[in-house]
């Protein structure tokens, strides 16, 4: 027990990263998080799948089978995935505006059947706060998709 804790913080104290992320791919990060909040309620139609589609085919200029591809490797790492953090660290090096378009990215998977459940919009704040997104560009960001204007 005493060598597992002083394993731990010669880990910390090095700056390892512990939380036992293995993306590499930013891709496959921005991938997982719209693959997340499309299945935060448990329920994901035709809508979410076609606006998950639609947005990396947009945001990553990927062509349909590159977006297959990598919508099925998020699937799969959603699956085992821990907690949002092994998606957003990367991320945070993303300039504000790209973290801004990848919050409301995640606005629009949420809203493509036509409800936000609490359980997408805790999805979505939880990853605009491990981002740094202020809350005023998460707000902004909702009422953009909300409201049908950028």
């Amino acid at each position: 027990m005493f060598n597992a804790i002083t394993s731990l913080f010669k880990h910390l104290l090095d700056g390892n990263d512990l939380s036992g992320s293995n993306i590499q791919n930013p891709n496959l990060a921005i991938a997982c998080l719209l693959t997340e909040v499309a299945g935060a309620d448990h329920q994901i139609d035709d809508a979410e799948r076609e606006a998950k589609q639609h947005l990396i085919i947009t945001l990553l200029g990927l062509d349909e089978a590159q977006t297959t591809q990598l919508l099925a490797e998020a699937e799969a790492k959603v699956q085992d995935a821990s907690s949002l953090y092994e998606f957003t660290t990367q991320l945070r090096e993303l300039s504000q505006e790209t973290r801004f378009t990848l919050i409301r990215s995640m606005w629009e998977v949420a809203n493509a059947d036509g409800e936000i459940d609490p359980l997408e919009d805790a999805v979505i704040r939880k990853t605009a706060e491990l981002l740094y997104v202020d809350h005023s560009e998460f707000i902004r960001a909702k009422l953009s998709v909300l409201g049908g204007k950028e």
